[in-house]
């Protein structure tokens, strides 16, 4: 399970929603569950910045092989 967001890695989202599946689906799954996110900060306002903060799709590829191979 991949889970991407684009907010703060701690205190987003995704935390809850691994926990959750954690909690009613461990049984099931063949790999780790994984997250990807932005950095543990405020979102930067500035588009440059916000480019560099947000998980971008080489990123996730990268997750996403990484997952696939277990």
């Amino acid at each position: 399970m991949l889970v991407v967001h684009e907010h703060p890695r701690r205190g987003g989202f995704a935390g809850e929603v691994m926990a959750v599946i954690n909690e009613q689906a461990f049984d099931y799954l063949d790999a780790p569950l994984m997250r990807v996110a932005g950095p543990d900060m405020p979102v930067p306002y500035a588009p440059p910045l916000e480019d560099a903060y947000i998980p971008q799709p080489a990123t996730i590829a990268a997750a996403a092989k990484e997952l696939l191979a277990y």
